[in-house]
């Protein structure tokens, strides 16, 4: 991190080092990615203590969904000489004789501006699409979960020259000062409020924009389902990192004649995963802050508390709790929870489901548990989300195979394996000729006979 220099000295001295055009070297970004590996490598156990001491993240699920990053990287690294290549295209007749070709190049300096739910992870992810794109960047951490933020500034400074990649702390008028600048792409991730923020200053720049955000991301169950595994995949991806998840599924709806038996099962494996006193359990994480535990709590009084219910302010916990008899017009259901707590609501009709969801902005995910192939592609048809993963929950975003991203609310771009290049990357148009043939149909004096040969081409 440079601290005696102004935002738009770095800036200056980023572009300065991208006008040098060794970022363009494929073997330079190769060497820096392994760089990038290293580095998380070497500092995996510093990187998980600072997690547990933001948000009491345990180990498990900071292996498993922050270091996991090395995953994105062994990935990129596999595939970046095939998506650096230059890609033929076909030309039309009249147009020949030509080729065609489309070439990926950098953008230039990009900053990322990562959120304090998965600190990491969400830092160095789109710094892997940036870096194999050719770029140079600023990394802006959340300044909420204080000691990842200070390690991974400590980490790149490190390992990496501040001219092509540097972290800037700081916080809103840290922020405020780097939007002011011009960069060549943003990439947020955070909440919808913000994102609108973000993207109201990029506009004065008409700097391209990749929003990562979040909302009310819908959960269906159907009665056609293996209730075990249901419940376990629910309960787990609802209350990893105690529901400070994006893609966490926010609220259930159930089939009616199956919610009993759900809610059930879903009580014995928050049991099996927590024990009885889930606020001993060193499987259980935090929430962030006493500003995000007090909006979270106040959420307890919008329905009967079915499971859980037990807060302790001090320790900003909120146990993991299912909310049952919830009304569409509660406050629980007006905004994206990002908590511990799971309302459900119920149908009889797959169609009311639907309509719901529908009635709502576009979630950045959409579970659907059911083993009805005709349901499921009724489900996928008939709503819009981000994405969709059926009969699990988050384990989407583990596929870099899978663009991962919002619509509508939940945001717009998206990144992970090769969209991420393909986000931090401007794929330039070429078109070449030679000086063989020059045929006068284009050019004027127009006549009948060059009129005629422009119909038939445009038919």
């Amino acid at each position: 991190m440079i601290t005696e220099l102004s935002i738009a000295d770095i800036i200056k001295r980023q572009r300065d080092f991208f006008q040098t055009g060794k970022t363009k070297d494929v073997d330079f970004r190769v060497a820096q990615l392994k760089v990038l590996k290293q580095a998380v490598f070497e500092n995996k156990e510093v990187v998980i203590k600072a997690l547990q001491a933001d948000l009491r993240k345990p180990e498990f699920e900071a292996y498993a969904l922050e270091v996991a990053a090395l995953k994105e990287i062994d990935f990129t690294i596999k595939n970046i000489h095939n998506w650096v290549k230059p890609k033929k295209v076909s030309v039309p007749p009249e147009q020949l004789p030509a080729s065609a070709k489309i070439y990926p190049e950098p953008l230039g300096v990009v900053l990322i501006i990562s959120p304090w739910n998965y600190p990491f992870q969400l830092a160095i992810s789109p710094l892997v699409g940036a870096i194999a794109a050719g770029n140079c960047a600023i990394i802006k951490p959340s300044e909420i979960s204080s000691h990842t933020s200070a390690v991974i500034a400590e980490i790149i400074a490190k390992y990496f020259n501040a001219d092509y990649i540097t972290v800037v702390e700081g916080g809103v008028e840290t922020s405020q000062k780097l939007l002011a600048e011009k960069f060549d792409h943003i990439f947020f991730t955070g909440g919808t409020a913000v994102g609108k923020i973000i993207m109201e200053a990029a506009a004065k720049h008409l700097t391209p924009v990749t929003l990562e955000l979040g909302g009310k991301s819908p959960c269906i169950v159907d009665t056609d389902i293996n209730l075990e595994h249901t419940a376990k995949r629910i309960t787990w991806g609802k209350f990893i990192n105690a529901g400070q998840t994006c893609i966490a599924p926010d609220y259930l709806l159930v089939n009616q004649k199956i919610k009993p038996d759900l809610l059930n099962a879903i009580e014995k494996c928050m049991k099996e995963f927590y024990g009885n006193n889930p606020e001993s359990s060193p499987d259980y994480a935090r929430l962030i802050s006493q500003k995000h535990f007090q909006r979270v709590a106040k959420f307890l009084e919008d329905g009967n508390i079915k499971i859980g219910g037990e807060i302790n302010q001090d320790e900003c916990y909120i146990a993991p709790t299912v909310l049952d008899n919830v009304s569409p017009e509660a406050s629980i259901m007006q905004e994206e929870i990002f908590g511990p707590i799971l309302p459900v609501m119920e149908y009889s009709d797959i169609k009311e489901a639907i309509s719901f969801i529908n009635s709502k902005p576009k979630p950045l995910a959409l579970y659907l548990f059911s083993n009805n192939k005709t349901l499921q592609q009724k489900v996928l048809q008939d709503t819009s989300s981000g994405g969709v993963c059926i009969n699990d929950t988050i384990m989407q975003v583990g596929v870099s195979s899978l663009p991962f991203g919002g619509v509508g609310d939940s945001g717009m771009g998206s990144y992970h394996g090769k969209k991420s290049f393909d986000t931090f990357s401007h794929y330039k148009s070429v078109l070449q000729r030679n000086f063989l043939i020059d045929l006068n149909w284009r050019y004027a004096p127009y006549n009948l006979a060059k009129l005629n040969f422009v119909k038939k081409i445009i038919g």
